[in-house]
């Protein structure tokens, strides 16, 4: 193994190349940041992440107030909307629910 192959990769906003788009890596830290400090609450996980027109839409997980035990712990999911550049430009809540109870199977996966 020769050191270029150890070396990592400059993000595309390191090359100071034409296209200054976040990767998806940061779009996702980026997306989790701005919205827990936007709802003050702690973020738990990304579970659908999609690239559109407009931008980027995910989908996280929110644990909206701990419970004991856990599994009654409330979450939401929220759906969130970011323009090219990461920065968010809207989210919902699009649904409530215990951790430890499981949906019914939702068509797409959500």
């Amino acid at each position: 193994m020769n050191d270029s192959q150890n070396t990592p990769k400059p993000s595309r906003r390191q090359t100071g190349g034409a296209d200054e788009r976040p990767t998806p890596m940061e779009v996702l830290r980026q997306a989790r940041a701005q919205l827990a400090e936007l709802i003050g609450m702690n973020v738990e996980t990304v579970t659908s992440f999609d690239h559109t027109e407009d931008g980027w839409t995910l989908e996280i997980e929110v644990l909206e107030l701990s419970r004991v035990p856990d599994t009654m712990s409330l979450m939401a999911s929220y759906q969130v909307d970011l323009d090219p550049q990461g920065q968010l430009t809207g989210y919902r809540r699009v649904r409530r629910y215990e951790r430890g109870r499981s949906d019914a199977h939702r068509p797409g996966g959500r």
